[in-house]
């Protein structure tokens, strides 16, 4: 029996606003869907068998698939946790390699590779991936950057760029499926990202 095949009790719904036991059970069944199943075989019925919610209840909190994998994602990605070494480039070193494991071992990690490619063909995932997952995924490498500033180890007219070249070492490896060939140059990029700046 798959994830597909089990179903739990149906949970009463209370409308829009979100009953805390729902939503546990909704997250861990599409967890539990993405691990078994795979982003090809995850689907908003699968989970809603599994979680025992009818799917108005589930499109009412989270609008399409992808929302719904951004939360389960953004739960996960709890265990990634920020260090504070005083240096913006080892802060950043250590950061990247704990979310490389990240992306690596989860479910959810591998799930972000889905996403950004549904994102090409979807207009909704787009939107979701571009105005909800980039700004609360960013949060703690913005934070790391704003360490470094009040530092006096960068300027803050520096930070979108610096972010930009962040963002793109990290989504190069893992778009292409990359992360253990690339984990040896970590160190170095993000010794780049942070080198202060000619002139």
């Amino acid at each position: 029996m798959n994830a597909t095949d089990r179903s739990a009790p149906r949970r009463a719904s209370i409308g829009a606003r979100r009953n805390p036991a729902s939503q546990a059970a909704i997250l861990a069944a599409a967890r539990a869907v993405l691990a078994e199943e795979g982003y090809a075989g995850f689907s908003i019925d699968a989970v809603s068998r599994r979680a025992g919610a009818g799917k108005p209840t589930i499109y009412r909190w989270w609008k399409n698939k992808a929302e719904l994998l951004i939360e389960v994602y953004a739960v996960e990605k709890a265990m990634v946790k920020a260090a504070a070494t005083g240096s913006l480039a080892d802060d950043l070193a250590l950061y990247t390699a704990a979310l490389w494991d990240f992306w690596r071992d989860t479910p959810s990690g591998r799930t972000f590779r889905a996403l950004v490619a549904e994102a090409q063909n979807d207009a909704a995932a787009l939107a979701a991936l571009r105005d909800k997952f980039l700004p609360e995924r960013l949060c703690d490498v913005r934070a790391l950057f704003a360490a470094a500033v009040a530092r006096g180890e960068i300027g803050l007219d520096e930070v979108e760029m610096r972010l930009g070249l962040y963002v793109g070492f990290n989504w190069y490896y893992v778009l292409t499926d990359q992360l253990d060939a690339g984990r040896a140059a970590i160190p170095a990029a993000m010794r780049l990202v942070a080198a202060p700046l000619p002139g």
